[in-house]
Parts: C-alpha cells; sequence; structure tokens
C-alpha cells in the first residue's frame, strides 16, 4: 500500500472512531478501536548488482508483502576508510524498477516473427521443458559446441547468479566458451603483451595522493563509478590529500569528473589517443631527456627501446630451448624498434612530431610539448587511461601507445607513480556456486558470437583467433545453435550494429535462443522462450562489493524483502528445472535446498583471508539480521613494484615490460589481417589510420562527424533504461558543440537523425561547449525501439526513436583481442 493511501485509510477510521465516540450510548461510545489495515514496516537488506563495479547495500523498507521505500547505507559514521556506501541513483530507484510495467511475471513462449515480441504464457514445467529438449536436440545433433552462453552482466548475484547455467551447461557435456568482454578486451590484450598485467594493475587510487602530475586520457570515474565507495570517491579523497597537484585531463567531452578539479582540459579527437602519446614521446626523446634520464631504467627493464634490446632478446629467445620462443625469434626484426619509429629514422621515415600529432589529434603542439615537459620535469607522474581509449576500431594500439609514457619517465615502481592501467582494487571475497570444468576446450571472442552464429563451423585460430584448437587451421566445426541469454543484453541492444544483428537471429537456421531476464528487453523479444527472473529485492544471496569499489570492501547478506512475485524463480531455480528434465537434476542441486548451499556458501566466505578481522555472525541468516559488513582493505599497490623494486619477472615471454612485443610480431606473421583499413599488428605500438577514423577520407565526407559515446549517471550500460525517473532526471541527448550546431541551423531541443549506413536513430540536441567541434556525443544503453510510425532509414529500415547508439556502431572485431570497436563512429545528421 502506498504511504499517500495509508494516510487516508488512517484519518477516514480516525474519522469513524470520533463519531462513534459522540454516540449518546455508553454501550456504543465503549466499543473497540478498528485495527489499522496494514501491519509494521519490516526492513531487509539487499544490494544493487549491476556491471558498474559497485555492489552497494540498499535498505528496502516492506509493508504486508509490498516494498514501500528504500533507502542507501548511513548505518555507521562516515568516516573514510570504514564510510557509508551511498548508492546512486540507480541504486535509490530500485523500487520503481522493481515494479516496472515490463516486468517479466510468467515464462512465455514466441508465438510471431523473431523479434516481433508476440508470446503467450506458459507453465514453468513447459518450459523448462521446451528449452531442455531444445538443448539436448542441439547437443545429439551439431554437439556441445553449439551451445553458448552469451556475454551477461546486469546481476552480480553470488549464488543465484547466471553461472548457475554454466553449471547445468557443463553437467550436459559443456558449451562453447568464450574470452574478453565488452568493456576492456583491447585493453587486456594490451596490458597483457606490454606488462604481463590484466590492465587493471596500476597504482591504487589513493597513491594520487603522493603524485605531483596527474595525467588522465578518457578517465571519468565520476560518471562511471559513482557509488559512495567507488573509485570516483577514492579520486576524490585522494585530491582533496592533494590539493596542489597538476591534473591535466584529455578527453573528446568535459566531464563530471573534471568539473574544476583538473588544471587544464584538452579535447582530443577519438580514436587519434596513439598520436597524441607518440608527440609527447618524441619530445621526452628528441630533446635528449630519456637518454640523460631514464635511458638505465629502459635498458634494465624493458625490450624494444632500441635494436640492440630487440636483438639480444631475440638471441635469448632462439638459445632457449623452448619452441615457442624459438619460434618466435624467427620472427623479431631489430630494425623494428620503438625509436626510431618514433624519430622517423632507420626503417621509418616520418618522426612523431607535435605538429605532426596536431594535425591528427586536434590537441596543439604547444600543448603537446607542456605535457611532455610535465612528464620530464615529475618526479611522481600518475597516468591512468580509461576503458573508452580501448573501445576503437584498434585499441590495443590506442592503449599501448599510451602505457610507453609512463615506461619513458623512467619513475615506474615508486608510490604516486602509475603506468597507465586501471587503479588496482581490492575488496572482501564470497564464495559463488561452483559452475565446475567445461570438457569443450574452444574459445572463441565474445564479440564474434554473432558471426558464429552464421559461420562459426569456419572459425580458426588464424582466422578469428580462436583458442583451444590444435593448431592455427583446425575449424571450430559448427555454427552457433543454441544461446541462453541471461542478465544479458548483449543479445542485441549493446552488440555492434543493432540491425545487421538482428537480421541474422532472424535468418539463422535452426537456432533457439531463451532468454532469462527481469524486464521485457529489447534482446528478450527476439527469444523462442522466456524465463521471469526475480528481482534483487525478492533475493536471498551473498553478495561482495564487486570489482571497482575502492579502498572499502563489504559484504551484503542480502534477505528478500518480498517474495517473488507473479510466477517468478531464481536463475538458480530455473537451472535446476533444466537439469531435472535432462536428468542431471541430483547432480546440479547435490541434494541441497537454496537455503542449505547459501549456508554453505556462507561458511566458506566468512574464513577467506581476504576477509579477516571481520566479525562475522555464526549463521547466513544471522548475517542476514545485520545486513553489511565492511573491512578497510587498506589498499597501498604501487604499479611493477615487484618488478622493479623486488626482481619478480613480469609474465611476458621475455619478463620484461615489451616496448617490442615478440608474440605479436609473430601474430602478424600468422594472423590473417588487412580485412579492413587499421585491422592491423605491429610488434610495437603505431598509431593506426582505422576506418571511420578521423583520417578515413573515404566516410568523412559522407559522414563528417565523429560520435563518441559515453557513460551516463541514469544507466549502467543499458540496466535500469526502464525507469522514467532516471530517463527525466538524465536526458538522453545528442551533445553538441554550438559551432557545430549553428552550422547545420540547430537549437537545443530539436530533434535530429543521426544516421550512417548501418542505421539512423532519433534524439534530440543538447548544445553545449563541453564537447569538441565536430565530434557529437550520446550515452550509450538507451534500448532499441523501432518507429511504428513509417520513420524509415536510406535502406528503409525503421528508425530507432528509442536512441541506441548501437544502432549506429560497426561489428568488425579488432586486430588483436578480436574485440568491440564500439567508440569508432561517423555520422551526418538532419533535422527530424
Amino acid at each position: 500500500m502506498e504511504r499517500r493511501s495509508f494516510l487516508k485509510m488512517s484519518a477516514a477510521l480516525g474519522c469513524a472512531a470520533t463519531v462513534s465516540g459522540c454516540n449518546s450510548s455508553s454501550k456504543d461510545a465503549n466499543v473497540v478501536p478498528p485495527q489499522p489495515p496494514v501491519s509494521a514496516e519490516k526492513v531487509n537488506w539487499s544490494s544493487c548488482l549491476v556491471n558498474c563495479g559497485s555492489n552497494c547495500p540498499i535498505k528496502v523498507f516492506s509493508r504486508d508483502g509490498v516494498i514501500t521505500r528504500v533507502e542507501t547505507d548511513h548505518e555507521v559514521e562516515d568516516n573514510y576508510g570504514l564510510h557509508q556506501i551511498r548508492a546512486c541513483a540507480r541504486g535509490r530507484s530500485l523500487r520503481q524498477r522493481t515494479y516496472a510495467p515490463d516486468r517479466l511475471k510468467t515464462p512465455m513462449k514466441r508465438v510471431g516473427e523473431r523479434g516481433e515480441g508476440k508470446f503467450v504464457p506458459i507453465s514453468w514445467d513447459e518450459a523448462t521443458q521446451t528449452i531442455a529438449d531444445n538443448l539436448q536436440r542441439v547437443i545429439n545433433q551439431y554437439g556441445n559446441k553449439a551451445v553458448f552462453r552469451s556475454y551477461g552482466s546486469g546481476a552480480y548475484y553470488g549464488f543465484a547468479s547466471n553461472a548457475n547455467f554454466n553449471r547445468l551447461f557443463n553437467l550436459v557435456g559443456g558449451c562453447l566458451n568464450a574470452y574478453g568482454n565488452y568493456s576492456w578486451a583491447q585493453m587486456m590484450e594490451a596490458a597483457k603483451h606490454t606488462f604481463g598485467t590484466y590492465c587493471t594493475d596500476g597504482s591504487s587510487t589513493n597513491t594520487i595522493e603522493d603524485s605531483d602530475f596527474f595525467l588522465g586520457v578518457a578517465y571519468n570515474p565520476n560518471e562511471i563509478r559513482q557509488s559512495g565507495s567507488g573509485e570516483g570517491y577514492d579520486f576524490i579523497k585522494a585530491l582533496e590529500k592533494n590539493p596542489d597537484l597538476k591534473i591535466v585531463m584529455i578527453d573528446p567531452r568535459y566531464t563530471d569528473s573534471m568539473l574544476g578539479k583538473e588544471g587544464q582540459w584538452l579535447p582530443i579527437r577519438p580514436g587519434t589517443d596513439a598520436a597524441f602519446a607518440e608527440a609527447v614521446a618524441y619530445q621526452m626523446i628528441s630533446t635528449g631527456w630519456v637518454d640523460t634520464h631514464s635511458l638505465d631504467f629502459i635498458n634494465k627493464h624493458t625490450v624494444g627501446f632500441d635494436a640492440a634490446s630487440i636483438e639480444a632478446q631475440k638471441a635469448k629467445f632462439a638459445a632457449s630451448g623452448d619452441a615457442k620462443l624459438v619460434e618466435y625469434a624467427k620472427h623479431m626484426n631489430p630494425a623494428d624498434n620503438y625509436r626510431d619509429y618514433i624519430l622517423g629514422q632507420g626503417i621509418y621515415t616520418e618522426p612523431r612530431t607535435p605538429e605532426w600529432a596536431e594535425q591528427v589529434c586536434g590537441i596543439s603542439a604547444q600543448a603537446i610539448r607542456s605535457i611532455a615537459d610535465d612528464l620530464m620535469n615529475a618526479q611522481r607522474p600518475y597516468i591512468v587511461i580509461g576503458a573508452g581509449v580501448n573501445r576503437q576500431a584498434n585499441g590495443e594500439q590506442n592503449m599501448r601507445a599510451l602505457y610507453m609514457l609512463s615506461v619513458l619517465t623512467g619513475k615506474l615502481g615508486q608510490r604516486g607513480v602509475s603506468n597507465g592501467e586501471l587503479p588496482y582494487m581490492s575488496g572482501m571475497g564470497r564464495a559463488g556456486i561452483p559452475a565446475l570444468s567445461n570438457p569443450v576446450k574452444e574459445s572463441i571472442s565474445f564479440f564474434t558470437w554473432t558471426e558464429a552464429v552464421e559461420n562459426g563451423a569456419n572459425f580458426t585460430a588464424r582466422t578469428h583467433a580462436i583458442r583451444g584448437t590444435k593448431d592455427l587451421d583446425e575449424k571450430l566445426g559448427t555454427n552457433i545453435h543454441f544461446i541462453f541469454s541471461a542478465s544479458d543484453s548483449s543479445l542485441l541492444n549493446q552488440h555492434a550494429e543493432i540491425n545487421n544483428t538482428a537480421r541474422i537471429l532472424r535468418e539463422a537456421p535452426d537456432l533457439f535462443i531463451v532468454s532469462c531476464d527481469c524486464w521485457m528487453t529489447p534482446g528478450a523479444k527476439f527469444a523462442d522462450i522466456i524465463l521471469p527472473d526475480t528481482s534483487w529485492l525478492e533475493s536471498n544471496d551473498l553478495v561482495d562489493n564487486s570489482y571497482a569499489a575502492g579502498a572499502l570492501g563489504y559484504l551484503t547478506a542480502m534477505s528478500a524483502a518480498v517474495e517473488p512475485m507473479w510466477d517468478c524463480k531464481s536463475m538458480y531455480e530455473a537451472a535446476a528445472m533444466i537439469a531435472d528434465k535432462m536428468g542431471v537434476g541430483a547432480s546440479f542441486t547435490e541434494g541441497k535446498t537454496e537455503a542449505e548451499w547459501l549456508e554453505e556458501l556462507y561458511q566458506k566466505t566468512i574464513v577467506m583471508s581476504k576477509n579477516s578481522g571481520v566479525d562475522f555472525p555464526a549463521t547466513y541468516a544471522e548475517a542476514q539480521k545485520v545486513g553489511v559488513f565492511r573491512k578497510d582493505m587498506n589498499l597501498n599497490y604501487v604499479a611493477l613494484d615487484s618488478f622493479v623494486n623486488g626482481g619478480k619477472p613480469l609474465s611476458t615471454p621475455s619478463g620484461k615490460i615489451e616496448i617490442y612485443s615478440a608474440e605479436l610480431a609473430w601474430r602478424a606473421v600468422n594472423w590473417e589481417q588487412n580485412k579492413v583499413k587499421g585491422d592491423t599488428i605491429t610488434a610495437i605500438p603505431q598509431y593506426t589510420v582505422t576506418w571511420d577514423g578521423y583520417e578515413d577520407n573515404e566516410t568523412a565526407q559522407e559522414y563528417p562527424l565523429q560520435l563518441a559515446t559515453y557513460h551516463t549517471k541514469g544507466r549502467t550500460h543499458s540496466s535500469y533504461h526502464n525507469v522514467p525517473w532516471l530517463r527525466e532526471a538524465v536526458e538522453d541527448a545528442l551533445w553538441m558543440n554550438q559551432i557545430d550546431a549553428d552550422a547545420y541551423g540547430l537549437g537545443a531541443g530539436d530533434q535530429v537523425v543521426v544516421y550512417n549506413a548501418r542505421g539512423a536513430i532519433q534524439v534530440p540536441v543538447k548544445i553545449t561547449p563541453r564537447v569538441a567541434p565536430n565530434v557529437v556525443a550520446l550515452g550509450q544503453g538507451a534500448w532499441y525501439l523501432a518507429d511504428t510510425k513509417g520513420g524509415k532509414d536510406a535502406q528503409g529500415r525503421p528508425i530507432d526513436i528509442g536512441g541506441a547508439v548501437n544502432t549506429l556502431t560497426r561489428y568488425m572485431p579488432s586486430p588483436v583481442a578480436k574485440g568491440n570497436p564500439q567508440l569508432t563512429i561517423r555520422v551526418q545528421i538532419r533535422k527530424a
């Protein structure tokens, strides 16, 4: 019951009691007062489990099985280190999201064309039997490699997660694996081939308090990591302790992570970050500063700065006796070294001067020299590169080029210095339901799944970088014929080139799709069977702080505020029912109830070393009453400290920082490339002109604007798009500089159609100086919605009036990671 209705009823009952009390009959005057129609408010702890990096605890209030309100954490004094974990506007809107009109309430099967959104309700028994029958049919006909669980990060549960479906598949022979992810694919490869790390091993955010120069490239923690216990909060606290720190931010858009915190904002053209980095490197090398100040560090700790270092490493590999390293040695070319490339000497003819870079990236030569001076003069420079840099057509090159700046300073291994990777985060741990081992060894890039639906049978390591085959040319052998999409919008909305994805899903022969979600997402409309998941506020679970929660570790023992609504079931229950239909039910549950699983996982959790020093109750049920447990992780991680100061080899083939990657030199010879402009692999980082990039003259005339996308405060990827409060608070509008708006004759609020060869969307315009000229910006994650009133693009496809930016992005896997280039976009606009 709503609070307003409750108050009205209470008032009415009060009036009735007053009238009765005025009756002249003493008997009537002594009647028992009517009881309130509702019970007392109940309090439970839940969590916001979207993929923002922080699983913020949520305090849920309910009455008579109805959620009345939610609050954020304010259970402790707000002292930094063991501070309050304040949820952002998204977490605070969870009541609206839970009761959203598009909640899925019962299992359904498709009765219309795929994507049409026509379904009829069915029972759980029919739904799970249909899934089990089709899963077994696909396995029998095509093998387990034809089964695929698509990438999904919409619910970071501990127990009832989509890992339950992996557990199910592994019990019936496994499924096709996927490596990489939509956030970090190219930077994972860049960090691996440079530092032998994962890409999140930069110095902890709080070490910025000891820095004397900060360079952030596409670094935007205060919009992406909004939590009151996240990277953004740590960033602010570190700056408070270092008020004189010089901060330079480079980004096509003036973000909320700036807003006066920076000393200088330098807008850059999307995809040209490597050109900027190379010009800074030119200044550091050509002035003789590197030779004087950091060459000893470079000679000791790196491979590839000059020809001599490559020659020496080549000889070591050749004499190693290791077949793989011997093979690498055959393809190493000492003439292809970083110093010669930057200075334009030897086999290279174009020096990467600041004047050259200015014409490419849009940052003035003077500003580039100034940044180089800052890096050379700084004793403790902190460099960090946001993930937006890696989601470009050749994002691996952008990332590797920027990583070089930290190496050239020669300061790595000191507190206050970082190597460009995202800051290292730690946190408390929690046990999850075991997914078991997958008998299928082959693995494709997460991004290539749509192509694998059409042509997976012909995938090889040479053509598509599949892993787990015996050699470069062994084929995968089957297309994907069964897709299980759980807590996932990559089935359509978050994958590149929506119109093409929809075509593939509609036309693929013998393809069966299951969607398990809480809401009717754009992708769910393409499913054959839909399973309604329980929301977080209806769930018991044990969740940790996620992967970017900053210096504070925490666990939340979730307890359901209300019983599962309508005919919804958790992912654990859904997977268990399918398992039972396939004859592996007992193996799946191991004879345990949900409560028994949670108790077992809780007992494993409280003895983890990460969680030492925290006062836990004896049982999970008792922990649910407490709700939130926190621990100061005392993060003081320094990037590459153990390598530089402790002598521990890196996980690269040479054991050193690899400016020149022997593995990439080998791939350049053995992998297919050059399918499109910029589809190249190089041993050293190099700025690459790519399709749809700033220097792509083939598309620049027809589509003159570069489109930069970003994460909005109103969504995490596509999650929360269906909450009207957030759509009102954070408008989905195309940011445009006044110069461009005048050229197009546009005013604030005008509706425009943004289009290219892949599709068209319609959105309003926001005129602002916070975006660079000739660049427009749009938040990603809006839900695709086809115009049903006749609006068409040039190819006759419906205009997307939902404003999903992936209507405009291109499916073209990057050269090394085979990752997503969804920030490389050229467009044209017209008034709607």
